[in-house]
């Protein structure tokens, strides 16, 4: 987007995992894209402070967590630059009684665990309504044939987390829930992978919690699924509502009206309607604020696969 508006681009990705980034400026330069149109720059709190200070850059758009997120809206802010920070996620589905089961619970699955829940636009938390909490044996089931490998390896559906750091930090998360009062249906902490046995696993792991816990307050960024249950659409909607995190939600249902109430009185960025990861097309905004003011619908047809976007304005 910003090279077709015009820009250069100074890509910093994270000092953890800069694999991607390095992919996509190979890429890029086989695609021909001139030289110094895309710079990727490395490094930890120097780097980013020296491109929220330097003054021949116009603008800053950030995605992760949320404090490193605040320092870079406070720091280039100040210098006059306009700034965008996509912070902390905790991104919802609700599945009711009436969805297709087979697709909500395969939905679930995959956006829960997928790239071991470090993505942003990952479900961590899926609210089951009324007769659909039933469904959770079936949930748990099929999540537990989900296989833990390095990664590139042949039927592997989830790798590590990217650091010691990063599993210390998921462990600790599920063990609260134990500690909390919470149920953990399903437990990955002692995952173990033979070939790799000093590897950051965590495998797949369901929790059952309250929206007091540490847990469901706090981004996980892991292959945890936080179950929430609601007697009803109202209650889901309100719970949803009431998390301070708006990046994106989800809702499985084959009722047109159930639908649109939702995306109408759910306060969140992005909402994707029998989608799991309601992620826009590109030339749609990418937010996740709790305020929105417009509304783009790729598809009306409720059933169908259909995403929503709902861009901020300031």
């Amino acid at each position: 987007m910003a090279a077709v508006t015009g820009n250069t681009l100074i890509l910093k990705p994270s000092e953890r995992d800069p694999g991607a980034a390095m992919m996509i400026a190979e890429l890029c330069q086989r695609a021909g894209l001139p030289a110094g149109v895309l710079n990727v720059v490395h490094g930890g709190v120097p780097t980013v402070n020296a491109i929220c200070d330097h003054p021949d850059i116009k603008a800053i758009s950030f995605v992760g967590g949320d404090k490193a997120g605040k320092h870079i809206y406070e720091r280039g802010t100040q210098n006059g630059k306009r700034v965008q920070a996509n912070l902390g996620a905790k991104n919802h589905a609700v599945i009711m009684p009436d969805a297709n089961k087979n697709l909500a619970l395969n939905s679930i699955v995959g956006a829960a665990f997928g790239a071991a829940g470090q993505r942003c636009m990952a479900l961590s938390v899926v609210v089951l309504v009324g007769e659909a909490q039933n469904w959770l044996p079936e949930l748990i089931e099929r999540t537990q044939k989900l296989k833990v490998n390095g990664g590139f390896e042949q039927g592997a559906d989830l790798g590590p987390l990217i650091s010691p750091a990063a599993k210390e930090r998921v462990v600790s998360l599920i063990s609260s829930a134990e500690h909390e009062g919470g149920k953990i249906h399903l437990d990955g902490r002692d995952v173990k992978v033979s070939a790799y046995p000093n590897g950051n696993f965590v495998g797949p792991t369901i929790i059952e919690a309250r929206t007091n816990m540490r847990c469901y307050i706090e981004e996980i960024f892991g292959p945890a699924l936080v179950v929430i249950r609601a007697e009803n659409l109202d209650e889901a909607i309100e719970l949803i509502n009431q998390n301070k995190y708006g990046n994106g939600t989800a809702i499985f249902t084959q009722s047109g009206a159930t639908a649109r109430k939702f995306e109408t009185n759910v306060n969140v960025g992005q909402i994707g309607i029998n989608v799991p990861i309601p992620v826009p097309l590109p030339m749609f905004s990418w937010s996740g604020n709790k305020t929105t003011t417009s509304l783009w619908r790729a598809e009306d047809a409720v059933g169908n696969r259909a995403a929503v976007n709902m861009p901020t304005h300031d």
